[in-house]
């Protein structure tokens, strides 16, 4: 009987397996009081390393398709096959630097060689810690990575010799600095040291007075006075940039006021949070969210109206099926349902800031303009994995719309650069001055069509999150000190991807019951899933309204109908709109089955529930106007929609008890000619 073959997973957990044995055996020798040739032993823990790191790559190519038979819980036997390649790697890396020289493994020496070879070795260090790790080391990176941000174009870009025609400019030390890092160099306030090399991420290569090498943060390093007439002399246009470095290098680590001073009368409030060492580089003022408060262009009120003809007298995108009764359908170019997962490792702001909400907020975009509304999913933090955020929280009774990851989108633009953007927000108040603002922790771009024009698979998307705004193409989030080199190997790129701030969004092909009333809709609209067909529903009563019940096409007298004339307004409040679905469900449940598909009845239904529920509040005194991240204002606003006594009925709108605020014939009325969208 041949022997039975062995599927490519398996393969490669046997040959891990061959290699854990190696591995211990090696370290055991290692470790023995007479294992003089250390050389050696080096040798055989380096071949080890590249045997490992071939495994690796052999495991990243195999995919299920590739086994021989059924393999049950395959990515999860995958998962844990990198994990024990990624412990055997770490081991290895950790005895290699044991066996190292000592003027190998002390600091990097003033060859390229050596110096190379230091920052290979504290790469791979810094990069197998864990997230928590590495977390801690980002918002340690930030105070030292704001004035890389307010001096970008500094001439420091090069790694190398600091000047030409030197090798090392003197220092003087502003602040004490302990190194926490393999690799580090511990400095004293008023040290004078010697900088041999400048990162471009701001970590310099210094040499003290004892010959001690590592590296230091630059914001801690003043030029001295001996050395500075001789750098000015020397140095390029690079070294003129440099020179003007200093003296905001200074004021960062003794006063900020001077750099504060200069933010407010040149840059917006945020590059002072960014020089204050509040925020982190690359945090950027919300675009979006200024787009929202410039109106209502850009919210879902605007874009549920009916949009005009060129000619003005029909409409783009309403229309009545004569046999039917109904609106008709409508396909779009883009129709899709999406799932926001998660954001992981996206910096967090400093303690002088209070965050009052962190949210998405997302659209159809081509690359230079917003082509839709702009819809906002509030995220949900644990303040356990700060850097983390997730969606659609489990919760008893019904998830809030402003909480529901699951969203839609319908687009008809024709360009070929057609996305979705996400933008990652906070809304904060300042601790010191009360004062609030809205943030833009970075964004992200999803394009729907491929370069030969066909859409992109519907499938999980892992999208990398840029800083600054999406105009800015060559800003990145830089969240992980690069201070040890550029990572080359297989397994540095791994653990550095984990360091990346990703978005996970799920792509989604709409069910069929659910493309029916996404047809319904308007051809360009963003929203809340759970939404769908109320919109649908509001849509064939303005039918009616504007197809059928007019005299005439040319009609343009105001129409009666609160529920027109007041229905968008409630679509860009939240919690009136849950309040709404709410009560629909309450009324749907005791519907027939024949009933739920009358679209007649449901039309009647839609009425009846919204002037029944939502309607009173929405003219009530007492309810506050909303705003947003004010959770004062939100509670207040929650006690008033659920309150037991707030449960009234048409007949009770009149009566003496009832306050509400002063009438205005905008409330009952609806103006087509103000509230349509014009063709453009």
């Amino acid at each position: 009987m041949p022997p039975k073959r062995r599927g490519p997973l398996q393969t490669v957990q046997r040959e891990t397996d061959d290699i854990k044995r190696k591995v211990d055996a090696l370290v055991q020798h290692a470790a023995e009081p007479d294992a003089s040739d250390r050389t050696e032993t080096l040798e055989r823990c380096k071949e080890l390393q590249r045997a490992v790191e071939e495994i690796m790559k052999t495991l990243k190519k195999l995919s299920k398709a590739d086994e021989l038979a059924p393999v049950g819980n395959y990515d999860q036997c995958k998962r844990e096959e990198e994990k024990r390649l990624l412990t055997l790697y770490e081991r290895l890396q950790s005895l290699a630097l044991q066996l190292q020289p000592h003027d190998e493994t002390a600091g990097p020496s003033s060859s390229q060689r050596d110096q190379e070879s230091e920052e290979e070795n504290s790469d791979e260090e810094d990069e197998s810690s864990e997230d928590e790790d590495a977390e801690e080391e980002v918002q340690d990176d930030y105070d030292d990575d704001d004035d890389d941000d307010d001096n970008a174009d500094s001439g420091d870009e090069d790694i190398g010799p600091t000047a030409k025609g030197q090798g090392s400019v003197s220092y003087i030390a502003l602040s004490a600095f302990k190194g926490e890092e393999e690799g580090d160099l511990s400095i004293q306030k008023g040290e004078v040291l010697r900088v041999l090399s400048k990162n471009k991420d701001g970590w310099w290569l210094a040499q003290n007075s004892k010959g001690q090498k590592g590296l230091v943060p630059k914001t801690f390093l003043k030029t001295s006075s001996q050395d500075s007439e001789r750098v000015n002399e020397n140095e390029d246009e690079g070294a003129s940039e440099e020179e003007e470095e200093d003296p905001d290098i200074k004021s960062s680590k003794t006063s900020n006021w001077n750099t504060v001073r200069k933010a407010v009368t040149e840059i917006d409030a945020t590059d002072v949070l960014s020089a204050m060492g509040a925020i982190p580089p690359g945090f950027r003022p919300s675009t979006l969210s200024r787009l929202l408060e410039e109106g209502r262009s850009y919210r879902a009120s605007h874009f549920i109206q009916p949009k005009l003809s060129q000619s003005q007298l029909s409409f783009k995108d309403l229309h009545m099926d004569p046999d039917t009764g109904k609106v008709h359908g409508q396909s779009s170019r883009v129709s899709l349902t999406l799932t926001l997962w998660s954001c992981r490792m996206i910096p967090p702001p400093g303690v002088r800031l209070q965050v009052l909400s962190r949210h998405i907020r997302l659209c159809a975009f081509n690359g230079t303009q917003v082509l839709s509304n702009i819809h906002t999913v509030r995220a949900t933090y644990n303040s356990k994995s700060p850097k983390t955020w997730s969606f659609s929280p489990r919760m008893t009774g019904m998830l809030p719309c402003l909480l529901d990851g699951d969203c839609f989108l319908r687009c008809d633009s024709e360009s070929p650069d057609l996305g979705i953007l996400f933008e990652l927000g906070v809304t904060y108040i300042r601790n010191s001055t009360g004062e609030r603002g809205d943030l833009s922790c970075g964004w992200a771009f999803l394009k729907l069509f491929d370069e030969s024009g066909a859409p992109i698979a519907l499938r999980t998307q892992e999208l990398t999150v840029h800083s600054g705004t999406p105009f800015e193409k060559d800003s990145d989030m830089d969240t992980t000190s690069t201070k040890r080199g550029y990572p080359t190997g297989v397994f540095q790129q791994m653990l550095l991807s984990r360091k990346i701030p990703k978005l996970v969004v799920k792509l989604k092909s709409v069910k069929t019951r659910s493309r029916e009333l996404l047809n319904l809709l308007p051809d360009t609209i963003v929203g809340s899933l759970s939404t769908v067909h109320l919109l649908a529903t509001y849509r064939q009563i303005l039918a009616d309204a504007l197809l059928l019940d007019r005299v005439t096409m040319y009609n343009a007298d105001l129409i009666c109908s609160s529920v027109l004339a007041s229905f968008p307004d409630v679509l860009d409040q939240p919690d009136l709109m849950d309040a709404f679905r709410k009560s629909w469900t309450e009324s749907e449940s005791n519907l027939r089955r024949s009933d739920k598909r009358d679209i007649n009845v449901l039309k009647q239904m839609f009425v009846s529930v919204y002037m029944g529920s939502v309607f009173p509040l929405l003219y009530s005194v007492e309810m506050p106007a909303p705003c947003w991240a004010d959770e004062e204002v939100e509670s207040q606003r929650a006690r008033i929609i659920y309150s037991p006594s707030q449960k009234t009925s048409v007949e009770t709108l009149l009566s003496s008890q009832c306050s509400h605020q002063a009438f205005d014939i905008t409330q009952v009325t609806y103006d087509l000619i103000s509230s349509a969208q014009h063709w453009v």
